[in-house]
């Protein structure tokens, strides 16, 4: 035996010695075969001993660690199971070979004979924890589940025992969903968009595991991380700022914000957002994830903003709906208050099955628009179940929506209505990819509440439509397609039919029941081989009276807001998007031309030209010869240009500067509809976890 080895079991014996004479949480410890002649007494000090012996005889040292002279500490947790096993259970070191190696010394390790308690085979945990260079070593034993032999005065271990561990970014290995965000969603779209990879990139929000599989986000973040040591560098810089793990859980919370303060130059408006949050996320084993978010807000917008937010206002005196996030109060003289809330919980029992319950959003399609289901609107109630196998991704959602219009509104309630759809996603080759969608929305006419006709997954909701009456629900079908030409372009479309007459979609007479939509667009990713330069590059269009209903509260929207298009209907829309970020530096720049058709809302004509969503369609201009863009054309452009700063991958922390421009020209300016140009400058501080929509 060397010094240093002798030095080591000295050193040892003496520390475990008085550490192990004080536990009681075992009956008989492990029994090694050379220790089973001891007494009963010595079989710890035989196991310390033997133990040592053998993580000496196979630990072999990585040459990392004499390379870099690094000097440290490994803490390990080991288990001897029921069956006498050995199980590693976690390796605390700073190299993941070092770590690898103390595995690897305990793979070698015999079968025993376990640990008894009460005459019973049982499991023991031990930690190790031993210093780099190797100087000494301790082995302390601890029970899992310590059990309670008498009610007396001494203190009971459980508490002490419980396991704790280092989070490891088990957030990016989860099945909670990543927060809806277009620029964030661009940095690994392009990893999504692989010709050959098997998943599915409409059904939105993706959750982290599938992602994961294509984009590791520890490794992009620690190619972007700052070398801090003090834990408030660490916190502001590259960490949450609590994070914590044990066995089979693990939780992080966060404070954040969204901070802005803005000029409107053209109405000489000063703006701001003044936004608090604390968002929680963890989960509990493998299968159930968890996501909350509590958000606080104040704030004035541009005039163009605050104009539309007070046209949308809700029964009940509150003057405004902020669009996308909800009902807002009134604060101080000329601004909003408006809390929200979301979060969702997500249980996942096997590879093929995710179910979800929230409050929140969620986005069918591949555009920065979708005429399916978009995160336009404010958030919901909604459970949904994603099904993946094969090449076959199919999602199901049922929703809880809210008309909350003066003219539905009953007894100081607002108007439920329910939706449920299903998008099917099916890869056809390694390049194309189809989607076929199925919506439909109905209310709680004859105190029928939920529909549990539309509980089934696989039906055709039209069919049920029927059934319960031609008003008795609002069915709309869709398609969506995607096609990878190379691994850098792709191009993406979706058609929507919201009244399928044949007759009427293709008889050419401008029928108001020919209510379609149909969108097209292409990505470019590593544009011109500058890496990270995405460009897109969108086209919308969609005929008057589609989402629309001549039932007044089986339109296609929520809270006032469309569930589809930010533009509602009766538009053609084209859109140009650049994004770029290298370190943590990123840019974007958007530009969109429009044409849009909305109503006079004057005393000679008060029809409803198929423009807003929540017009009644028995009120329509005509029965035909409508064209797109009808009633008041207006032509419409925003400009957009953001740049920033990531502050914290780890929580999507940004400061920000944009600019944004807007002119607005209607045929005739009414008293809703009126020409103006806004320039709106913007700084801010946010942690990015959805969508802001000021394009409309």
């Amino acid at each position: 035996m060397t010094k240093r080895r002798f030095y080591l079991l000295v050193t040892f014996i003496s520390f475990t010695a008085a550490l192990f004479g004080q536990n009681n949480s075992i009956e008989k410890y492990p029994v090694f075969p050379n220790c089973s002649s001891e007494a009963m007494e010595a079989l710890p000090s035989c196991f310390d001993e033997t133990v040592k012996d053998l993580l000496f005889s196979n630990l072999e040292l990585p040459s990392k660690v004499s390379e870099e002279n690094y000097k440290g500490e490994v803490n390990v947790l080991f288990e001897v199971d029921e069956e006498g096993a050995f199980k590693v259970l976690y390796v605390d070191a700073v190299y993941k070979e070092l770590k690898e190696a103390v595995d690897s010394a305990f793979l070698k390790f015999p079968k025993i004979t376990p640990a008894t308690y009460n005459g019973k085979p049982t499991y023991s945990q031990y930690k190790f924890s031993f210093p780099i260079p190797l100087e000494a070593i301790s082995v302390t034993p601890t029970r899992e589940t310590p059990v309670i032999k008498n009610i007396g005065t001494s203190e009971l271990s459980e508490y002490d025992d419980l396991e704790k561990s280092t989070y490891d970014n088990d957030a990016y290995r989860s099945n909670i969903n990543i927060p809806l965000s277009h620029h964030n969603y661009s940095l690994f779209d392009l990893y999504l968009n692989q010709i050959g990879t098997n998943n599915h990139t409409a059904q939105k929000p993706f959750v982290y595991s599938e992602v994961n599989r294509y984009y590791d986000f520890a490794k992009e973040n620690e190619a972007i991380s700052k070398p801090r040591t003090t834990w408030l560098g660490r916190k502001w810089w590259n960490e949450h700022m609590v994070q914590f793990k044990g066995k089979d859980y693990w939780v992080t919370l966060d404070p954040g914000v969204d901070l802005q303060v803005g000029k409107d130059t053209d109405a000489d408006i000063t703006t701001y957002n003044n936004t608090r949050l604390v968002y929680a996320q963890g989960g509990i084993g493998k299968q159930f994830s968890f996501f909350a978010v509590v958000y606080e807000s104040q704030g004035r917008f541009a005039d163009y903003f605050n104009r539309y937010a007070e046209s949308i206002k809700p029964d009940g005196g509150n003057p405004a709906i902020i669009p996308g996030r909800g009902i807002a109060k009134e604060f101080g003289d000329d601004s909003y208050d408006y809390p929200v809330a979301t979060g969702h919980i997500s249980y996942t029992p096997s590879k093929y099955f995710n179910i979800q319950l929230g409050h929140g959003k969620n986005f069918i399609g591949d555009g920065y628009r979708s005429l399916l289901l978009s995160d336009n609107a404010s958030p919901y109630p909604f459970f949904k179940v994603n099904t993946t196998f094969w090449k076959i991704k199919y999602t199901n959602t049922w929703m809880s929506l809210r008309d909350v219009r003066p003219e539905v509104t009953a007894d100081g309630s607002f108007r439920t209505k329910f939706m449920a759809n299903h998008y099917l996603s099916y890869n056809i080759t390694k390049r194309l990819n189809v989607g076929f969608f199925e919506s439909v929305i109905w209310e709680n006419d004859n105190d029928r509440g939920f529909d549990f006709n539309y509980l089934n997954p696989v039906i055709f909701y039209r069919a049920i439509e029927f059934s319960t009456g031609s008003r008795g629900g609002n069915a709309l079908i869709g398609l969506s397609a995607k096609y990878k030409f190379t691994n850098r372009v792709n191009a993406y479309g979706q058609l929507i039919i919201d009244e399928f007459s044949s007759g009427d979609i293709f008889g050419g007479e401008g029928s108001y029941k020919n209510k379609v939509g149909y969108q097209l667009g292409a990505k470019y990713y590593d544009a011109f081989g500058l890496k990270n330069l995405y460009l897109q590059a969108e086209y919308n269009r969609v005929r008057p009276y589609t989402y629309s209903h001549n039932t007044i509260v089986l339109n296609y929207g929520h809270s006032n807001q469309s569930m589809a298009h930010t533009l509602g209907a009766n538009f053609s829309e084209f859109i140009t998007i650049a994004r770029y970020q290298k370190g943590r530096v990123f840019g974007d720049a958007k530009v969109i031309f429009a044409k849009r058709g909305f109503d006079f809302n004057t005393d000679e004509d008060s029809s409803f030209y198929g423009g807003d969503v929540y017009g009644t369609e028995d009120n329509r201009v005509a029965d035909t010869g409508n064209e797109l863009a009808q009633g008041n054309t207006t032509n419409f452009f925003h400009g957009e240009l953001q740049l920033g700063y990531l502050i914290n991958p780890a929580t999507n922390l940004k400061v920000y500067g944009s600019l944004m421009y807007r002119d607005f020209q209607p045929e005739l300016n009414t008293s809703s509809v009126f020409e103006n140009q806004t320039t709106w400058i913007n700084f801010g501080v946010r942690t990015d976890l959805f969508n802001w929509y000021y394009d409309f």
